[in-house]
């Protein structure tokens, strides 16, 4: 009988191994991904081009959060796109975590190996397989030790302007979004108390200030946004790309013309962004065992563009998985409740309208938008926008098609009503 009370009163406390507590939690662990040697390094469609220099490390950064019986992990990766068919291998090998809610983005660096497999015109692709399958292993390992490493936490989060010279939309300067989300979770026992876990910046721009065309391997400018928040805050930092598409950059432009296209200028930018994400959530009131909610569904798109269909089909990493119909592609979509925050997930990159308009109806007042994750099927525009202008023709080339923005719209919108809202 005594032994009954004992074990339940433990229950209730938490401290049954393998039990979940109803305290919020919260774990970070981080992979260098860097290829030794170096890798030829894709910005796009095309061969990869050679890489004879390093300048910073490429990373796996893992996040898991824990309320009762919901656990997540959101993983930034520094590459340009990570397809699903690599994110479920990683999924298989982590413990302790539904696949279903563990989401994998991108950082979307142009200075990193190519994880699609692109088929070049004779068909041939030149991505180092064993490269991936190693990624893809470090990822899992990334993940598994975060989950080792939960521990009681609280939240800042906040959402504002980021100021400074960081990004402009080359096609039209003024159309990006400046808003800087900031999720930064906070350890409240043990050595650490009261110290930055991990600190997530979500914010829309192109990493691409090296590119693929000097060969030189790089994170870009998240290395040192990466090094400046673990530097001045502690934890693990990440950075989850937003809604970048046609064509939100960084604004490496000159005074005098030209552009600055080197590391210096990818440490002023990310030391900036960074500085300014440290700014915005510094004065955000800490949240104290937050909820947690996270729901998944799967999004069905049209294939219309032969350059996507000819990827899909030909990529040695099976691309379209085991439907050999290359007419319609599946992405994986998440919905996460992290406190006051509310996250969706865009599987490719989607235009700034669309990113505004998804923020505006999200019952939020802490919108995130987690852009190339879970899958990356190019360009995203609304069917208004889709080959409406000479401006728009390669982003509408290197789109699923037409209807991609507005199914995606449509489908996260309506579900988004189905779903809890996030806490007030």
């Amino acid at each position: 009988m005594y032994i009954r009370i004992f074990i339940f009163f433990l229950c209730i406390i938490g401290f049954i191994p393998g039990s979940y507590s109803q305290t919020f939690k919260a774990g970070a662990a981080v992979r260098v991904i860097t290829p030794d040697p170096l890798l030829p390094v894709s910005g796009g469609i095309g061969t990869p081009k050679p890489a004879t220099l390093k300048q910073g490390d490429l990373y796996a950064r893992a996040l898991v959060l824990e309320k009762g019986n919901t656990r997540i992990a959101i993983v930034n990766i520094d590459n340009l796109g990570w397809p699903s068919v690599l994110g479920n291998r990683s999924r298989a090998l982590i413990k302790g975590i539904a696949p279903e809610n563990i989401l994998i983005g991108v950082t979307h660096t142009h200075s990193a190996p190519d994880a699609y497999g692109f088929p070049d015109e004779k068909g041939q692709s030149h991505a180092d397989l064993k490269y991936l399958d190693w990624c893809v292993q470090q990822i899992a390992d990334a993940v598994n030790e975060a989950v080792k490493k939960l521990e009681p936490a609280s939240l800042k989060i906040a959402v504002d302007e980021a100021k400074g010279k960081i990004a402009y939309n080359y096609y039209a300067p003024q159309l990006y979004d400046p808003r800087c989300g900031i999720i930064q979770a906070i350890a409240t026992a043990g050595k650490n108390k009261n110290k930055p876990i991990a600190t997530l910046v979500n914010y829309a721009v192109h990493p691409e200030v090296i590119g693929s065309s000097q060969g030189i391997l790089s994170p870009d400018l998240c290395g040192p946004l990466y090094s400046r928040i673990e530097s001045k805050a502690g934890g693990v930092a990440l950075f989850m790309n937003g809604a970048q598409g046609g064509m939100v950059t960084a604004d490496t432009r000159l005074e005098k013309g030209g552009e600055a296209n080197d590391w210096e200028e990818c440490i002023r930018i990310g030391e900036l962004l960074a500085d300014e994400a440290l700014r915005i959530v510094a004065g955000a009131p800490v949240q104290t065992n937050p909820e947690l909610y996270c729901a998944a569904k799967t999004i069905r798109f049209p294939i219309d563009s032969e350059i996507m269909k000819y990827i899909l089909s030909r990529s040695p990493l099976k691309l379209a998985g085991e439907n050999t119909d290359t007419d319609f592609a599946s992405a994986q979509i998440n919905l996460l409740n992290i406190g006051t925050a509310q996250v969706l997930t865009i599987p490719g990159e989607a235009l700034p309208n669309i990113g505004y308009y998804v923020k505006r109806h999200m019952p939020t007042r802490h919108p995130f938008l987690f852009g190339l994750t879970n899958d990356a099927f190019g360009y995203i525009l609304t069917k208004e926008d889709f080959s409406s202008f000479k401006r728009y023709d390669y982003v509408s080339r290197t789109s699923l098609g037409e209807m991609t923005g507005e199914i995606y719209m449509n489908e996260v919108l309506k579900w988004v009503k189905e779903n809890p809202a996030p806490a007030k």
